[in-house]
């Protein structure tokens, strides 16, 4: 993840003097890293195509959103996010393109010429409108079922992330002020002496123990909000408290959001008296979707999923030996493949759940998915300060920045040099990625902090090892970018020779 531009979030800013004019929204679902570069990528190339552009960064900072009259003003729309836009409905009507975050980054110019071309051909609609019956309207390319399933699970777990980082990061920390046994501690409000370390550990552990009982019901809420606006935030939040009641964990506030945005969706579509439709959304959808999606949680759904979440425990305690090793593979493979993208949110997405299982085994594969998280940049960090010859100017100057982002686990920082070189990049950071997660499930470096990178570090069980296996996977990940661009070098000499 990078850091944000200098201008403010979501701040309105034009590029080009050409006649099209273009307004584009960017969201990923941690809002730090691919929004900000997914904007910068679509006014680089809009600049380039002579193209005006207004860029909203719908990131973790907030947006200012873009101004009406500039939306007004705009030929056609770009959409690049892998979680919902905020207010869509301000930009109805137009021609839309609608992709993920990542192709913004790999292919700004692409999508301002799918956009100009869209706008041509809505033209050319308006043309012949009265000459002929215009075609059933289409979805927006790239809004197919997958990408709204996916786009509505992610917009929940990017709400749910500051819960994570911060009730994890105060666990973490009562443990590391007041050892293990920090979570017998008498209650806060009962005792707490200013005086006494042990008291503002325990103060640290309860308020965390308090976040992390929000993950669930916050996932939930904001999946259903996703999918059908405020009205669905009530009956998903309330699922999501179910999910916890009968112990059905982060899979149970999965389905409770899915099943409020559905049902609240259905309700809205419901043709009911004038006299009704003031309270609808304020009293009648949240009372209704509560009461179900509560009722089919307590009574049908819950328990299974309550099964399955034990299984899920039962499995992350028992992992040892070749199976863990396999999952520490698995996970770096995944992590590495986008870089910070859905599938490596994939894998961070499975150590979170595994930490609201409180066990010994969801902490260790914490650990492993951050120190996963910490190679790539840092792998390309080392090789363009080892081999600079093999890298250009711009690398050399992204490879001093890497550092930085490595260490605090931004793994998007790894992404210029994938964009420029992604067959040989992409399989030595995975190759780095799945030593570190070996090493790291095999050794048992638990961690309850879900997030910081290596300034986490001291709350990491067995803190030198763990440092060690992200070592040996960034010098894996380094040595085989050398390897395969000298090799590469060498055989464009040899065919000009």
């Amino acid at each position: 993840m990078s850091a944000a531009p200098q201008t403010s979030a979501g701040e309105s800013r034009e590029e080009g003097t050409g006649g099209a004019r273009i307004v584009a929204v960017t969201a990923c679902p941690t809002g730090i890293a691919h929004t900000y570069m997914a904007a910068e990528a679509l006014e680089q190339a809009a600049a380039e195509a002579g193209v005006r552009i207004a860029v909203e960064t719908q990131g973790s900072a907030g947006a200012e959103p873009v101004a009406d009259e500039v939306i007004a003003a705009a030929d056609a729309v770009i959409f690049a996010a892998d979680v919902e836009v905020r207010d869509k409905d301000r930009f109805a009507g137009k021609p839309t393109v609608q992709v993920g975050v990542k192709n913004a980054i790999s292919d700004g110019a692409g999508l301002i010429a799918r956009a100009v071309a869209a706008i041509g051909t809505e033209r050319h609609e308006e043309a012949r409108t009265e000459r002929e019956p215009a075609p059933a309207a289409e979805p927006p390319q790239g809004e197919g079922r997958g990408a709204q399933l996916r786009g509505w699970l992610m917009t929940g777990v990017s709400y749910m992330i500051p819960f994570v980082a911060a009730g994890g990061i105060l666990i973490a920390l009562g443990f590391a002020l007041g050892g293990y046994e920090i979570d017998k501690a008498a209650a806060v409000t009962e005792h707490f002496d200013w005086t006494e370390l042990k008291s503002w550990a325990a103060l640290c552990f309860q308020t965390g123990q308090l976040a992390f009982e929000y993950l669930v019901p916050v996932l939930s809420g904001y999946i259903a909000f996703a999918m059908a606006d405020r009205p669905g935030l009530a009956p998903g939040i309330v699922g999501g408290a179910v999910a916890v009641a009968v112990e059905a964990g982060f899979l149970g506030g999965l389905a409770a959001g899915l099943m409020a945005g559905g049902l609240v969706l259905w309700l809205r579509k419901l043709k009911i008296p004038a006299a009704l439709r003031a309270i609808m959304p304020v009293v009648v959808i949240p009372l209704l979707g509560s009461l179900v999606v509560g009722g089919l949680m307590f009574t049908v759904v819950g328990r299974p999923i309550a099964w399955a979440q034990e299984g899920l425990t039962d499995w992350l305690n028992s992992l040892s030996g070749g199976n863990a090793l396999l999952l520490g593979a698995v996970m770096g493979i995944l992590s590495a493949f986008d870089m910070g993208g859905p599938v490596n949110k994939v894998a961070y997405t499975f150590g979170v759940a595994g930490l609201t299982t409180g066990t010994d085994g969801a902490f260790k594969v914490m650990g492993a998915v951050i120190a996963i998280n910490v190679v790539p940049p840092l792998a390309l960090a080392l090789a363009t300060t080892v081999r600079k010859s093999l890298f250009s100017r711009a690398e050399q100057q992204n490879g001093k920045a890497a550092w930085v982002l490595g260490f605090s686990q931004i793994t998007e920082g790894a992404l210029p040099f994938v964009a420029l070189d992604p067959l040989r990049v992409i399989p030595a950071c995975m190759a780095g990625c799945a030593t570190t997660g070996m090493m790291t499930m095999a050794i048992g470096t638990p961690l309850r902090a879900p997030h910081g990178g290596l300034f986490v570090t001291p709350l990491v069980g067995s803190p030198f090892l763990w440092l060690l296996s992200i070592a040996v996977g960034v010098a894996v990940a380094a040595l085989l970018v050398i390897v395969l661009k000298s090799t590469t070098r060498r055989r464009a000499a040899v065919q000009d020779a």
